[in-house]
């Protein structure tokens, strides 16, 4: 049989990701060396039924979402999650807007109106006077 053909098999500790540990033999690194899982079998969606999210060590895991997020169109789950907040707020500013709009075109308004009837009761009252004034100065 050939020497040196089979890689070395040692004794590593492996920590899980709620910090317990086992020892076990491996070809893993070198010899009692640690050996730190991202996903074990208490936090893996096949053996917990896919209601825990996968921890994102480093933020892997967002900077792959924040590269991929518009790659899909809209249906991101990540825009789905932040979507609802913002619609709120753009709506909250829109109704805002318009009810500033709405109260500038009533003051505009109201004021042309005011204008006018101001313009109309000038132009009464002047032709009342220069009526009288005729009035007067035929009588004279």
């Amino acid at each position: 049989m050939k020497k040196d053909t089979h890689p070395d098999y040692h004794m590593i500790t492996v920590k899980m990701t709620d910090g317990s540990t086992f020892e076990t033999r491996s070809t893993w690194g070198e010899a009692d060396g640690t050996l730190v899982l991202d996903i074990d079998p208490t936090t893996h969606p096949a053996w917990t039924g896919g209601g825990q999210r996968i921890l994102d060590r480093d933020g892997r895991v967002g900077r792959f979402n924040k590269k991929f997020e518009g790659f899909l169109g809209d249906s991101s789950k990540s825009k789905k999650a932040e979507s609802p907040e913002p619609k709120k707020e753009v709506k909250a500013e829109a109704t805002e807007e318009l009810k500033v709009e709405a109260t500038e075109e009533v003051k505009a308004e109201a004021t042309e109106e005011l204008k006018v009837e101001a313009t109309e009761e000038v132009k009464a009252e002047a032709t009342e006077e220069l009526k009288l004034e005729a009035t007067e100065e035929v009588k004279e």
